[in-house]
């Protein structure tokens, strides 16, 4: 594992890390295994409580990582039951001991079962952070974004969306009637709630933003994708 870099783009290859440095908090984004998973620490400045969303992959570089950067791991959040996004899961839990969260909808492909469910409008706090549970159907029943706000971000949303939002569209759906859904929730529970500031961190890939999506939506919801 190569040294993390605090340059923060958004951007991350394969293998390698990157963190960002906000008033009261940090976040280490990593990209692991062969699919490009991102997988994030976003540890309290204060307290050292840090939350892992995704275990996803490579479970030795994530405890790498943790070790270094997260000094007290108090949740591991599952976004979604998709494989790629739980493979390091058992092993990371292994080694830590930390507790774990999901979706009900979600949560019986997992390999460890959820120590909380969540639920749309649930709040976790993590040391001095609180982190609002937005459930978006669409890509699997039980995925959730997760927006981290308030003092420690400067009131900028940092918003971690799984595999529901991206660059340039929403999550791959599968079944008649579920890019609606997804879409739908995605206009009334992201881009009707949250400001054009609001930072994205996605599953997969770069960051973005909710002002260079918006332009957008009709483009996504005429495409049907």
């Amino acid at each position: 594992m190569t040294a993390v870099d605090d340059n923060y783009t958004g951007h991350v290859e394969n293998h390698t890390a990157a963190r960002r440095i906000l008033p009261g908090a940090s976040i280490v984004k990593v990209s692991v295994g062969p699919m490009d998973n991102n997988a994030y620490l976003v540890t309290c400045s204060q307290t050292g409580e840090t939350l892992l969303i995704d275990a996803a992959n490579e479970p030795a570089i994530l405890l790498e990582l943790i070790e270094k950067y997260a000094p007290k791991l108090s949740l591991i959040v599952t976004s979604h039951q998709h494989q790629d996004h739980w493979m390091a899961l058992e092993e990371v839990v292994a080694s830590t001991g930390s507790p774990t969260a999901a979706h009900s909808l979600d949560s019986e492909p997992l390999p460890v079962a959820p120590d909380q469910l969540l639920a749309h409008g649930d709040v976790l706090t993590i040391g001095e952070l609180t982190f609002d549970v937005i459930h978006l159907r669409g890509h699997t029943p039980g995925s959730v974004a997760l927006a981290l706000g308030g003092a420690p971000t400067d009131d900028r949303v940092h918003l971690f969306t799984g595999d529901c939002l991206f660059p340039g569209g929403v999550g791959k759906t599968w079944k008649e009637g579920d890019f609606e859904q997804l879409l739908g929730d995605v206009n009334s529970r992201v881009f009707d709630v949250f400001t054009d500031s609001t930072v994205v961190y996605p599953g997969h890939g770069d960051d973005t933003t909710l002002g260079t999506e918006r332009p957008h939506l009709g483009e996504w919801r005429e495409r049907g994708w």
